[in-house]
């Protein structure tokens, strides 16, 4: 059995994420999301879904870029 990292279930059915050269264990989607997931610069939700990246930062769509003043974004559709 494993641990999750984030809640500490002891739990035989954990998962791995090997993300950027760590290995992270989980128990949950739900534990792996809070702590992988990127937060808006603006709204400062988690960004479950594609999200949009500028000039580095991530926001969870185009409206939170340029609300941040990013110009020039667009959500794909």
């Amino acid at each position: 059995m494993a641990r999750c990292e984030v809640c500490g279930n002891d739990y035989g059915m954990t998962f791995e994420v090997h993300a950027q050269g760590a290995i992270h264990v989980f128990d949950c989607f739900s534990c792996a999301i809070h702590r992988m997931a990127p937060i808006c610069e603006h709204c400062r939700v988690q960004i479950i879904g594609q999200g949009v990246e500028a000039e580095g930062q991530w926001y969870c769509g185009a409206h939170c870029a340029r609300a941040a003043g990013k110009a020039g974004i667009v959500d794909k559709v």
